[in-house]
């Protein structure tokens, strides 16, 4: 047969070695050893790891790449991040908005992103930021996936244009319904701020992603409400609990039963391990909470885990690169996974995990899936973690969309023994 495009030798995540990949029409044509065809491209993965695109599950984009405007974040502080947003955001322009997001997408691709959900705020009557990131939407979709949620930032209910501004962002199109049940003025308006987030995606047929429990308050319940809604309005399978930082802090007792309402509910959690780390236990002094939801307890109660990024260079996190490898380590250290099969785990966190959160159709290395894959610098998933695998090319739809040359090690290096190579180091 005759293919676009034909990538040799591969190992893949699940461990098969020396596997070629046919890419045809969009489509994985054959995944098999030793296919024997004309393509149109060749590329030689030369036994390194090739991988679904990552996947980013929580993001803001409308905030990317914002830093020092209006002024930086001194306390590095979420409340202080909150307060800086709300002085940048009647700043900004659409243009602006398209401009940041525009080179923070060419970014992610480079680095083997191939899908992003990202927050959108709907606190502002005018919809600068949904009517900017429904372009870039539209822009961008020949080669990332890019799926929006409605984020009333400043309260559902606390915001009064808050309730109409949602209406509209999803009358033009965007896709996933948010929330922020914590920021709400009381307990029991947050709690009423999720049952009507949710009514409401079960009225339009839609997802749920909500910021939940976001802080150190080991009284916050916004989660348990949210699993009881889910119940409630069937949408098992189709709301995310975003960050849930107040599991850190809860009795223990308490969360063995939150757990497993969670787990009936088939609740997908979506924790930020880099700005989570960042931003939580800020009133502690020694001992200092760490910060991450429960991703051990979650992941062995049966919960779908998909780590996500948050944050880069904006009000909140002055940091990041859009490298899912960087979020996929820090969750990896916060959550003291040492175990080689946790360590892999967490390669499927911003991979397969994250992709079945965003209900990513066509998603994966099997035949008749989308040809979308990324060539790693790395033998395997957890050599990809250590080393922050160099992206060696980036595939979309059976063509090549992004290169990076091969990083050399420093033990690679004139007069360095070879047999040292950390990169080539097996356990």
């Amino acid at each position: 047969m005759t293919i676009d495009l034909l990538l040799k030798n591969a190992s893949l995540p699940d461990g098969r070695k020396g596997m070629d990949i046919a890419c045809k029409d969009g489509k994985i044509a054959a995944i098999e050893p030793a296919i024997d065809a004309e393509a149109g491209t060749i590329l030689d993965a030369a036994g390194q790891l090739v991988s679904p695109p990552f996947v980013d599950p929580h993001f803001h984009m409308d905030a990317t790449l914002s830093l020092g405007n209006p002024r930086l974040n001194v306390s590095g502080t979420l409340l202080e991040g909150i307060a800086l947003w709300g002085e940048l955001k009647p700043r900004q322009t659409v243009d602006e908005i398209i401009t940041r997001a525009l080179r923070y997408c060419d970014l992610a691709v480079s680095m083997g992103i191939g899908a992003i959900r990202s927050h959108v705020d709907i606190c502002d009557d005018a919809l600068t930021g949904v009517t900017a990131l429904l372009e870039v939407q539209k822009q961008v979709a020949p080669y990332l996936d890019l799926q929006l949620v409605a984020f009333p930032q400043d309260g559902v209910f606390r915001d009064p244009t808050a309730q109409s501004n949602l209406i509209r962002a999803l009358d033009m199109g965007v896709d996933v319904v948010g929330g922020i049940p914590h920021f709400e003025r009381t307990m029991a308006e947050g709690a009423a701020s999720v049952t009507y987030l949710c009514e409401l995606a079960a009225e339009r047929g839609l997802q749920v992603d909500m910021h939940c429990d976001e802080s150190d308050d080991p009284l916050s319940r916004h989660v348990e409400t949210l699993a009881f809604e889910t119940t409630r309005l069937g949408l098992q399978g189709r709301v995310a609990g975003s960050h849930l930082t107040s599991m850190h802090s809860m009795d223990n007792y308490y969360v063995s039963k939150l757990m497993a309402l969670m787990a009936e509910t088939e609740l997908q959690v979506i924790p930020n391990p880099l700005i989570n780390i960042m931003l939580q236990g800020r009133h502690d002094s020694y001992p200092k909470r760490r910060g991450q939801t429960r991703v051990p307890e979650l992941k062995a109660a049966g919960l779908n885990i998909g780590f996500g990024s948050d944050c880069v260079m904006d009000p909140w996190y002055s940091l990041g690169t859009a490298d899912m490898l960087d979020v996929a380590s820090m969750g990896l250290h916060v959550a003291q996974m040492g175990s080689r099969a946790d360590m892999a785990w967490c390669f499927d966190a911003v991979t397969e995990n994250s992709a079945a959160i965003m209900g990513l159709e066509g998603y994966g290395l099997h035949k008749g899936c989308r040809a979308d894959m990324v060539l790693l610098q790395a033998d395997d998933p957890i050599e990809a973690i250590r080393l922050r695998a160099t992206r060696l090319a980036v595939i979309r739809a059976g063509h090549l969309v992004a290169q990076t040359p091969p990083r050399v090690a420093w033990l690679d290096l004139p007069g360095r023994p070879r047999e040292m190579n950390p990169a080539k180091i097996t356990f």
